[in-house]
């Protein structure tokens, strides 16, 4: 299963995401729900970085993608990024649907 966490701040933005585990509903290479989670995940980086311009550090590697937001954001950059990953966070979600046994998602709020 894929684990989806995320963790958003006391005013409803997302903090940081963490994915991880595979989703078992394919052999590697042809699991259609691992690729369509990690695309969602890799286009929600993209758009932090290369979009809202924002310096992150992503941790990717196989089963496991990380990313938490710099503390010193400008007003602008922290818009940016909770669209982003609200974003992320509909698709995901979507993703769940139909595939409800292979996703699981939580959020977490931290003071």
């Amino acid at each position: 299963m894929i684990e989806v966490s995320f963790r958003t701040d006391p005013e409803g933005l997302i903090r940081e995401f963490k994915v991880s585990g595979h989703a078992g509903y394919d052999e590697p290479g042809k699991d259609i729900v691992c690729a369509a989670v990690s695309a969602v995940v890799q286009t929600a980086v993209i758009g932090l970085t290369d979009v809202a311009g924002i310096r992150i550090k992503p941790v990717q590697r196989k089963g496991l993608a990380e990313c938490r937001l710099p503390e010193n954001l400008e007003e602008e950059q922290r818009k940016s990024a909770d669209i982003i990953l609200k974003t992320m966070m509909a698709g995901l979600q979507s993703i769940k649907l139909g595939y409800p046994s292979r996703i699981s998602i939580r959020e977490r709020k931290v003071d």
